[in-house]
């Protein structure tokens, strides 16, 4: 039950899930980097909530649901305005220090005086540069994961310790170096070539590389921050395969991730596509929930399988991607841009702030359109399961541990959710399955059947 149609956690100390490739062309480097135990799907979905929440699912009205009392939902509320300051001033101050080195000379002077530490060439300017502004923004991020991670020990849930929270958080910085750093030397390759239109060829890689991602993050970047192993033998793993198998969805594994060192939330995701194709869920998810409950989660799960949604997200992704870099290209060629960023045109180093705050601009704009089509992805891949399973009971019972056990805001409030929400919320999910039980007239209990027994 992941959050976008990447599908993917990604890495980092304890903010919010970002976008994974589909929108890595629109990232600022060094800007806020998402939590492993903030992942997918019922962990914090916006800056200050802990909720999978969004008033976007259509035709469905919550009202007042009986499904939480007034002490649970009191408790989610309190936690999203516990978090709020600190998770969108992380986000706000990182964008704030992007577009004031972007769009001022300082940037400028900043990528000088470190290439000059380093020789000053043009290949030291521009790694050096790229180094300082990844370093920059994550110190700067910093303080504010550090003081969400604190609200959200006080909640229970965060199970690691600051020395693993730091250790996840220099991964988490290396990776971006290692990512951004050849990134930023391949680009200003091609700007060297041709100043005016670099964009073009720049525009390709990016679509490129935004599918080679998709391709590669399960292998190369989930086991930086996770340990995953086969789900054993048993009553259980035997279920969820023929739950695939009735689906007529190929899973090439059910793996269980240890997320229990980081987080006491539950969660489930589908990572990848083709032979790298896998249904990831929490050690936490399965020591907790019930199997029945399991079922439903990875039936959630095996709606985006069979709707393509890592497909498609990646190749919605990939074009989003070369937009992105389009519009990067051609605002960067704008000369009242290139004098306030101190750069002669877009072959200077000097306009590699230029270039980061334009990404994090976009990124910034993007980000509800994102937000959007994930909820109605999300919401499709609910129906997907209430569907296959037939048991809208337990769907109710399965959303309501997810949202106690990650302490959810229930129902948000409606701009919160619109900017920054990629999955409806608790009680809109349980009103749609409601309504889908409704609509078919007769009780869960009554179609519920065995597992492995089709009831649909």
């Amino acid at each position: 039950m992941d959050t976008s149609p990447d599908r993917r956690p990604t890495p980092g100390p304890d903010a919010d899930p970002a976008p994974g490739p589909a929108s890595a062309s629109a990232s600022a480097p060094g800007g806020p980097a998402p939590s492993p135990d903030s992942t997918p799907d019922s962990a914090d979905r916006m800056p200050g909530s802990a909720s999978d929440v969004t008033p976007d699912t259509p035709d469905v009205t919550p009202g007042s649901s009986p499904d939480f009392t007034p002490a649970e939902r009191a408790r989610g509320r309190a936690l999203r305005r516990a978090q709020l300051p600190w998770a969108l001033g992380g986000l706000l101050a990182g964008l704030t220090l992007t577009l004031l080195l972007g769009l001022t000379p300082a940037g400028a002077a900043l990528v000088t005086a470190v290439g000059g530490w380093f020789g000053g060439s043009r290949t030291a300017t521009v790694l050096a540069g790229a180094a300082a502004l990844v370093l920059l923004g994550r110190l700067l991020q910093l303080p504010f994961d550090a003081r969400v991670r604190s609200v959200r020990a006080r909640y229970g849930l965060v199970t690691q310790g600051w020395a693993g929270w730091a250790l996840d958080a220099l991964r988490g910085l290396l990776l971006a170096l290692v990512l951004f750093l050849p990134l930023a030397l391949g680009l200003f390759a091609l700007t060297a070539r041709s100043p005016q239109h670099w964009w073009l060829p720049a525009a390709g890689a990016a679509a490129l590389l935004t599918v080679a991602l998709s391709f590669l993050h399960p292998l190369l970047i989930e086991p930086v921050f996770n340990r995953f192993a086969p789900m054993p033998p048993g009553e259980l793993r035997t279920a969820l395969l023929a739950l695939a198998e009735r689906d007529g969805v190929r899973v090439r594994d059910v793996l269980v991730a240890d997320a229990s060192r980081r987080t006491s939330a539950l969660n489930a995701y589908v990572s990848g596509f083709g032979a790298t194709r896998r249904i990831v869920a929490y050690d936490t998810l399965l020591s907790t929930a019930e199997p029945s409950e399991v079922e439903l989660v990875v039936a959630h799960e095996l709606g985006h399988v069979k709707h393509r949604d890592v497909p498609l997200g990646t190749a919605l992704g990939a074009v989003g991607a070369a937009v992105a870099v389009a519009v990067i290209g051609l605002s960067a060629d704008w000369q009242p841009l290139l004098d306030a960023a101190g750069a002669t045109d877009a072959a200077d180093p000097r306009a590699l702030p230029l270039l980061a705050a334009l990404a994090a601009l976009l990124g910034a704009l993007s980000g509800p359109v994102q937000c959007a089509v994930s909820r109605r992805i999300e919401a499709r891949a609910d129906r997907h399961a209430l569907e296959l399973t037939g048991d809208a009971e337990q769907f109710v019972a399965m959303q309501r541990r997810l949202a106690l056990a990650n302490v959810s805001d229930v129902d948000p409030p409606r701009l919160l959710g619109l900017l920054f929400a990629t999955h409806p919320s608790a009680t809109r999910r349980i009103a749609a399955a409601r309504a889908w039980q409704a609509a078919r007239g007769r009780p869960a209990s009554e179609r519920r059947g065995t597992p492995g027994e089709s009831v649909v």
